[in-house]
């Protein structure tokens, strides 16, 4: 059993833990071996996320201190959080990639930006591609009409040269 000083210090990580993530995942893992949990953790490490276990009564009372609310159906059983405070994709896809090859992890809510989540938005979220793609098709969308006006520009200077070429060809046979 914790002491109460242990009990606040964990208090105060869960409810920074809550407040830094860009996104959170709340799942149930009952049911995982100890070396299918070690490779979840190392599966949601790899992604840059977090995943800890904590006690249902302090994540109602991070919750309720950071704001969240909507949680309170979910924290039953056992409740871990995996959370990222630098990529909101990451631990939706860790843990919903893991949960298709492991039924036994459940997948209860999320939260993003502070905001309650269903676990339909965070498969959704798990499904979209890499940020690096993302950036890269939006700057792909931005340089086709730069391109397109580099190629319109080039095909009318391209007929002002062959025209100012065939009348230098018709003045040199004039000329001769």
């Amino acid at each position: 059993m914790k002491s109460k000083a242990e009990k606040q210090l964990q208090l105060k990580e869960i409810i920074e833990v809550l407040s830094n993530a860009k996104s959170a995942v709340l799942v149930n893992f009952s049911g995982l071996t100890v070396a299918e949990d070690t490779q979840l953790r190392r599966k949601v490490r790899e992604a840059g996320a977090t995943y800890t276990v904590y006690k249902n009564t302090l994540i109602a009372l991070a919750c309720k201190e950071v704001g969240i609310e909507g949680l309170d159906e979910v924290l039953a059983e056992n409740t871990a959080i995996c959370a990222s405070s630098e990529d909101a994709v990451a631990p939706c896809k860790a843990i919903v990639e893991f949960a298709k090859e492991h039924k036994q992890l459940v997948v209860k809510a999320g939260v993003m930006e502070g905001k309650v989540v269903s676990i339909d938005e965070v498969k959704a979220v798990a499904e979209l591609p890499p940020k690096e793609v993302l950036v890269a098709k939006m700057l792909g969308s931005l340089n086709a009409p730069i391109s397109g006006l580099v190629r319109t520009l080039h095909g009318t200077i391209a007929k002002v040269v062959y025209a100012l070429d065939a009348v230098r060809e018709e003045k040199e046979k004039q000329s001769a």
